[in-house]
């Protein structure tokens, strides 16, 4: 069963904002990822770089933290909280990510100027603009319930969208069929679309303003 997010609103906002990144080539994380395709594959320069297989780090910060130079949510505007690593070896992940998917690690600062801890694991499935994540709500257990994180941009998901993301991630349907919904929200595809800042977002999760 997907649930609602059922998370603090700053913690869903960071987690719409850094989806809003993930799926926009002209962003920072998007150059970051396109660079790092180009240092290891030059002769394919020109190949979808998000075919391989990459680590995201996600980093929700504390509300209040404060940083050198720059405010938070220019921060996360910008998606300066977001790390992106290739993955040589597969084995390496903890889960067995379906051809195209992209690995991804939540991590949560629950007190200012504190350290990191796991929040979620899961996937970014950039076609369909989603998050699907698996919250840790006791990590002893483990207990987890499990989320999916829709692109706030788009308004309209194709019907069917859930058992889509159910037969892709059991591997029953290839990447190649999934919906392509991610060229509405990236840049490089899409020359009138203009990515929301944090602001925005964070107003728009309040209701005071429509996206």
């Amino acid at each position: 069963m997907i649930r609602t997010l059922g998370i603090p609103q700053f913690d869903q906002c960071v987690l719409n904002m850094g989806l809003i990144n993930l799926c926009n080539q002209a962003s920072y994380v998007g150059r970051v990822v396109r660079r790092l395709h180009n240092l290891l594959d030059s002769d394919n320069a020109f190949d979808d770089p998000w075919r391989k297989l990459h680590q995201i780090i996600l980093h929700i910060p504390h509300p209040d933290q404060l940083y050198d130079e720059i405010t938070l949510e220019a921060g996360l505007t910008q998606g300066y909280n977001i790390e992106v690593k290739s993955v040589a070896d597969p084995s390496q992940i903890p889960y067995k990510v379906p051809q195209g998917g992209q690995f991804v690690v939540v991590m949560k600062q629950k007190a200012v100027n504190d350290g990191f801890t796991i929040a979620a694991t899961g996937f970014f499935i950039r076609p369909i603009a989603l998050l699907s994540l698996d919250l840790i709500v006791d990590a002893t257990t483990p207990e987890y319930h499990s989320i999916v994180v829709k692109h706030p941009i788009i308004r309209d998901y194709p019907s069917g969208w859930e058992n889509q993301l159910h037969q892709y991630l059991n591997q029953t349907l290839p990447y190649e069929a999934l919906p392509n919904l991610v060229g509405y929200v990236d840049q490089a595809l899409n020359s009138d679309y203009r990515p929301p800042s944090w602001d925005e977002v964070y107003l728009a999760a309040k209701g005071f303003t429509g996206l």
